[in-house]
């Protein structure tokens, strides 16, 4: 009954779209893959992001800086969790050389004993060779503005990742402007948690503060009204949220005007969109130049 529930209110704000063209809606370029395909694959690695790229989306990934001076790929703030316990120090108090090159983050929770076994760590080098035109990887930096000239000279010394195709975003003011100064011709995003009492106002005052190009928030459907996010933009800023696995949340945050939406599950959103809305999908191959400044445009007419 939950179910049907679901689909027939996911259903009900899909015929909103119907015919609308000032709104985003579930696409190859609106959806982010968050830390990869993490429902198909095990978060923050390789495959995770590969299974995204191989599926038309793009995605979100967490950098930390090692000790020896390599970006590296990983949620929280300390080894724990994704290698099950193998190792318990901080993220920034170990070397990529000795350490975090060897880790495996491929055998824990629902991942044990699967085909991912052996998985390592991701270098932000071999995150970037998966760029694509079309669509955005977003970097979110987890550590301090230390890092920004650490992430210019690995972005100087590749060719596929560009500003067109990779972004950052962060919750701290003081990484947003560091990368702002050294790297200005990069989109930054401020992160938001939305505290308690966030107004538009307060939320693009921060976000001005940090010099970001846009905000990416915590969905929360009593605060994230169609009026807040109006009035956010209009600031001059672009509006994206974070984290949504339900179509009818989706559905909802692009009805209020968000231009993308992280998921952890990109394909299964789309698929049931299509399913209960859409002309026609998309060809997962056909990248376009639909993303402009941050914004993202809709597919469908």
């Amino acid at each position: 009954m939950k179910t049907t529930s679901r689909l027939m209110a996911a259903a009900a704000l899909a015929a909103v779209f119907a015919g609308c063209a000032t709104v985003s809606r579930p696409a190859y370029d609106t959806l982010i893959a968050h830390r990869g395909e993490s429902v198909d694959a095990p978060e923050n690695t390789l495959p995770a992001y590969r299974l995204a790229v191989e599926r038309g989306f793009g995605f979100e990934c967490d950098l930390y800086l090692s000790k020896d001076g390599r970006v590296f790929t990983f949620h929280d703030g300390n080894l724990a969790r994704t290698t099950d316990g193998q190792n318990t120090n901080r993220c920034s108090d170990v070397s990529w050389a000795d350490t975090v090159s060897k880790l495996d983050v491929g055998s824990w929770g629902k991942w044990k004993g699967s085909e991912f076994a052996g998985t390592h760590p991701a270098l932000l080098e071999d995150v970037l060779a998966l760029a694509r035109d079309g669509r955005r990887i977003y970097l979110e930096v987890k550590a301090g503005p230390e890092i920004a000239p650490v992430l210019k000279s690995v972005l100087s010394a590749q060719t596929a990742a560009t500003p067109r195709n990779v972004l950052f975003i962060s919750f701290s003011k003081d990484v947003c402007r560091a990368i702002k100064d050294i790297m200005p011709e990069y989109t930054v995003y401020l992160l938001s948690g939305l505290r308690e009492g966030t107004t538009p106002e307060s939320l693009a005052q921060a976000a001005g503060e940090a010099r970001a190009d846009g905000v990416d928030v915590r969905f929360d459907a009593n605060v994230v009204t169609e009026e807040f996010v109006a009035a956010v933009k209009a600031e001059g800023l672009s509006f994206h949220v974070w984290t949504l696995d339900e179509l009818t949340l989706v559905l909802r945050a692009f009805a209020v005007g968000a231009d993308t939406v992280t998921t952890n599950c990109a394909k299964q959103m789309y698929d049931e969109y299509c399913a209960l809305y859409a002309p026609q999908a998309e060809e997962r191959d056909e990248f376009s130049d639909r993303i402009q400044d941050g914004a993202a445009f809709p597919v469908f007419h």
